[in-house]
């Protein structure tokens, strides 16, 4: 069988081919690769909000309900223009919940990365996104990140209750291990419980505020 990403004359691309044309891959799994890159972000914006924003100075990030951005996964070419006027992109945060199916969950991996790839190829500064949900899925989520470079996580949802910090904690751990980031970006809380660690390693730890935070600071700072 010819490979996914050749040329079929006359063939609808229903499998988004055109995303991969220049990809290379990793893992068993054949997860498109991102290329690496060390950048350090001074401000994001999510891309429900880039789509209209004439700001920017901005990475776009992803870190919002997927129903805010699947619509990149089936019309990618429509947003390209708009995301080449902003500084870079982080990759997208398809959901990964540990009641999914681990294939659906491997599937989310996979379109984080082809997408990644595919705004890398057209000129974009990308940094891959990492999610994972148990441990079955914490060596997928390396695939395609190279080492050494800039990763991006979102910790939202992820502290409060403690399963869900205790699954932050050991997927980091594994993550950071195994690709020895230089610089983490991170959107949402960053317990200092979690991360004293890697800065005492000498990672360089970015923590932007999300959405929420910012807007929970705005209600606190109205009622004193």
């Amino acid at each position: 069988m010819s490979l996914v990403n050749g040329t079929r004359n006359g063939c609808k691309d229903v499998f988004r081919a055109f995303l991969l044309e220049n990809a290379t891959y990793d893992g068993f799994l054949e997860i498109p690769t991102i290329e690496y890159g060390i950048y350090s972000p001074e401000k994001l914006i999510s891309f429900s909000k880039c789509i209209s924003s004439k700001d920017y100075s901005c990475w776009v990030h992803f870190y919002e309900d997927d129903a805010s951005f699947e619509r990149i996964w089936n019309n990618p070419k429509k947003y390209l223009p708009i995301l080449k006027k902003f500084e870079g992109v982080i990759s997208p945060d398809f959901s990964l919940y540990r009641d999914m199916p681990l294939i659906m969950q491997f599937w989310n991996i996979f379109r984080n990365r082809a997408i990644g790839r595919w705004l890398q190829d057209n000129g974009i500064k990308v940094i891959p996104n990492i999610r994972f949900g148990d441990r079955r899925t914490y060596k997928c989520s390396c695939y395609g990140v190279s080492k050494n470079g800039t990763i991006a996580i979102g910790t939202h949802g992820c502290v409060k209750i403690k399963e869900e910090k205790r699954y932050l904690s050991e997927g980091l751990d594994y993550v950071i291990n195994h690709l020895s980031p230089k610089v983490i970006i991170i959107y949402g809380t960053a317990p200092e419980d979690i991360f004293i660690q890697y800065k005492n390693k000498g990672i360089k730890i970015l923590q932007f505020d999300s959405d929420i935070m910012k807007n929970q600071k705005v209600i606190n700072h109205g009622c004193r």
